[in-house]
């Protein structure tokens, strides 16, 4: 049966994906638009106790805002470009539709670091010693080899952002790195305490773009925050993309996505 897309939503060329699966991420620019972004970025101001107008109240190098529904923001995460590009990265029926997005980390131009720009794979399920209790916090968290829960990393860029605009760091094929640090402890996965930094010899890539850019990152990349350097609040989401069937790295029928063939290429199984 023939696959039917709106006209805006392009498929990634075969190059983008040969490069997701060596570098571990792929840029969509204007994956959403400039409106899109403008109306979420008034929402998200709403909650910001600064003076949008007044760059003399930005008293903090970093705001964080948990997330969003709906509106602007559902449009954003439910682009047409972006299930497609869910569909040829993860694999059909194997991820799970947003209605919102979040978090947001804001970050402000400042003399100061927020004190949260260490290289870091995001953590995707809970540990055995979590606290069900404790919503946000991730300290018990846990990350493994086949990146359970988490189908992929997104940076989804809600402000134009250059090389100043404090954009996020990224470590390309360091995802190769981490899939075969983290596969001795098998399903159970590490900690944060027990994620040592890896990939340092690889070169550093920086996600820039403007508003309505969007990065699709392999789950298991390594990543960082970094000053923001610039004139203008940087306005990025960083929410992963659920998993509706868990990766698997043994297949019969040998229909493996991009992101598990990464995994399998790491592991030497391909």
């Amino acid at each position: 049966m023939t696959d039917h897309y709106p006209a805006e939503a392009r498929a990634l060329t075969r190059a983008e994906i040969e490069a997701f699966i060596r570098d571990g991420f792929v840029r969509i620019d204007n994956a959403f638009s400039k409106e899109v972004a403008d109306e979420a970025r008034d929402i998200m101001w709403r909650d910001i106790p600064f003076d949008r107008n007044d760059p003399s109240s930005w008293a903090l190098p970093v705001i964080r805002l948990p997330g969003y529904g709906g509106g602007p923001f559902e449009t954003a995460a439910n682009a047409p470009v972006l299930h497609r590009a869910f569909d040829q990265l993860v694999g059909k029926g194997r991820w799970l539709a947003r209605s919102g997005l979040g978090s947001f980390p804001i970050r402000f131009p400042h003399p100061d670091s927020a004190g949260d720009d260490g290289w870091h794979v995001d953590l995707s399920f809970p540990g055995p010693s979590s606290n069900p209790n404790e919503q946000y916090d991730f300290s018990n968290w846990r990350a493994n080899y086949t990146s359970r829960d988490r189908a992929l990393l997104m940076l989804f860029l809600f402000s134009d952002v250059g090389k100043n605009d404090a954009p996020t760091r990224i470590r390309p094929g360091s995802h190769m790195h981490m899939a075969r640090l983290l596969e001795p402890a098998g399903e159970a996965g590490m900690g944060p305490t027990m994620l040592e930094a890896v990939g340092a010899d690889c070169e550093e890539a920086l996600a820039t773009g403007e508003a309505g850019t969007v990065y699709l990152c392999h789950p298991l990349l390594i990543h960082a925050a970094q000053k923001h350097r610039g004139a203008e609040p940087r306005f990025m989401a960083q929410p992963p993309l659920g998993l509706a069937e868990q990766y698997r790295l043994e297949r019969v029928d040998g229909d493996y996505s991009p992101v598990e063939i990464t995994l399998r290429m790491a592991l030497g199984r391909d």
